[in-house]
């Protein structure tokens, strides 16, 4: 089957075309649906702030120059989204909102997937602790695999910003692991002595 690229859906859309809406919509929702999920670690606000970006998409798809690939702009669209977010919602919810992650991936093994997914909710937990700027720098790197390139023009920073942002979460990731793992060891020891 033929694939239309994002730049036939885009004039498409343009030219009012509604199933090349829907196409494009299609093509991306599931990348957008996944990065606001760890942007802002809640389904109903995921799903809300998925929706706000595909609105402000629609509105302002007339203004896409093709200058740069339309999923970096996209992206764009979402990281400012989030920033709004943060600046309306984030003081009022708790860290320790945890996402209700759903396996979509089939298994036959189902203490794996309970292990998968407690691991998928620890380092989304962990994520969350991180300053804006690192956890949208390590969203873009890992979970959009953005090139250092990519993230600067996206977050309008330099490359060797981006690169310092990633290593600087890198290592506050690596000591929030460690501090749960020591946590978690000593919760262990504490259950083998009782």
């Amino acid at each position: 089957m033929f694939k239309r690229s994002d730049d036939v859906l885009i004039s498409q859309a343009l030219a009012g075309k509604k199933s090349a809406w829907v196409a494009l919509v299609k093509r991306y929702e599931k990348g957008i649906y996944n990065y606001a999920l760890r942007m802002v670690n809640n389904h109903a606000d995921a799903m809300d702030l998925m929706q706000d970006i595909f609105v402000a998409l629609f509105r302002n798809l007339h203004t896409f120059r093709a200058e740069s690939p339309f999923k970096g702009w996209l992206f764009k669209i979402a990281h400012y989204r989030c920033i709004e977010y943060y600046r309306k919602k984030r003081p009022m919810q708790s860290l320790d909102d945890t996402p209700e992650l759903s396996d979509e991936e089939s298994t036959d093994c189902p203490e794996q997937a309970l292990f998968s997914q407690q691991q998928s909710s620890v380092l989304i937990k962990i994520i969350q602790k991180l300053p804006t700027k690192q956890k949208l720098v390590v969203e873009l790197k890992f979970f959009q695999q953005c090139t250092f390139d990519d993230i600067a023009q996206q977050l309008g920073i330099s490359t060797n910003t981006a690169k310092s942002q990633l290593y600087s979460a890198l290592d506050k990731l690596k000591l929030f692991l460690e501090a749960q793992a020591l946590e978690t060891n000593m919760n262990t020891s504490e259950v083998d002595h009782v």
